[in-house]
């Protein structure tokens, strides 16, 4: 496999989904709590790139093994397009998997056992998507999952790695009791901030839903937008990419965020011209691209608000 074959077995255009929530959390955690933990913050960095690489790559393989269009394994997985093995893609993508797991148990001494249950939901999620006699992926929960795994779940774990327990919430066990204990408040503000990254990443998976329709349901892979149809599925598409703007204006109200977070309005024209050209087409060679563009313009604004605010 060379590198430019295995950048496109990862599909890297659509890894912002993970790595821009996890460094808005990173920079809320320092302008929000003032908390800021390096070395648990790299630990997660590393395992959180190992499990989504892990996610889109066993995608692959299991999308290849699990093929009923003989057509589309050959000629459109990239794992017969290519003439790749299965087997050693396989222990490639596992290989990922194991290192997020030994990492994670690392930053479990390093932080609370609460950690211990959020991480293993978390890679069961990523494992059973595609994988079991039932698999997420023949459901219409891709975009439910997404949004609250990738992109909540991330960004609430970068901000756990930087505070203390009782910041957020923790478990303590001592036979036979144990206590779960949490900030209310804090968990109500970290769902309101972190409700962008559920809406833009919940996009990329209902675009590549979108994109993927005729495929999907050749192969037995009944997603949301054969449920409710592709003209629904677009509006709910323009619907998502809008209503990020929501809570952060709302955040800026409260004064959770600072008001450099309304940035993201300069950005509101690129993200219609977007919407604009997928409506017209859904091709995911094409136009599937404008749904992380979408994230990576939003956040990065985002990003750069909270820089700003941070410094001054």
């Amino acid at each position: 496999m060379t590198f430019k074959i295995f950048l496109q077995f990862i599909r890297l255009n659509a890894k912002a989904a993970s790595v821009v929530p996890y460094f808005i959390g990173i920079l809320f955690s320092i302008y929000y709590f003032h908390a800021f933990n390096w070395v648990n913050s790299l630990i997660y960095l590393i395992a959180q790139v190992s499990i989504a690489l892990f996610v889109t790559g066993f995608n692959n393989v299991q999308d290849y093994f699990l093929a009923v269009d003989l057509h589309y394994r050959d000629t459109y997985n990239i794992i017969g397009r290519e003439h790749l093995s299965p087997k050693r893609s396989l222990r490639m993508v596992l290989i990922m998997l194991a290192t997020a797991i030994i990492l994670g148990i690392v930053l479990v001494f390093k932080t609370n056992l609460l950690l211990l249950f959020m991480g293993a939901a978390a890679i069961g999620v990523a494992v059973f998507y595609t994988y079991g006699p039932v698999p997420f992926s023949r459901f219409p929960l891709g975009e439910l999952l997404s949004g609250t795994v990738e992109g909540f779940g991330v960004f609430f774990l970068a901000v756990y790695m930087n505070v203390a327990t009782p910041v957020l919430m923790g478990f303590t066990f001592a036979w036979p009791h144990f206590a779960i204990v949490g900030n209310l408040q804090n968990i109500l503000v970290m769902i309101l901030v972190g409700m962008p990254n559920i809406f833009l990443v919940s996009n990329i998976m209902l675009a590549d839903n979108i994109c993927d329709l005729d495929q999907d349901v050749r192969n037995k892979r009944y997603t949301v937008p054969y449920y409710i149809g592709k003209p629904r599925a677009l509006k709910t598409y323009d619907t998502l990419a809008l209503l990020a703007y929501v809570p952060v204006i709302i955040s800026v109200a409260l004064q959770l965020l600072p008001i450099y977070q309304l940035l993201v309005l300069l950005v509101l024209p690129n993200i219609l011209k977007n919407i604009k050209a997928f409506n017209a087409v859904q091709i995911k060679e094409t136009t599937f691209n404008t749904a992380p563009q979408n994230l990576m313009l939003f956040q990065g604004m985002q990003l750069l608000g909270l820089i700003i605010g941070i410094i001054f």
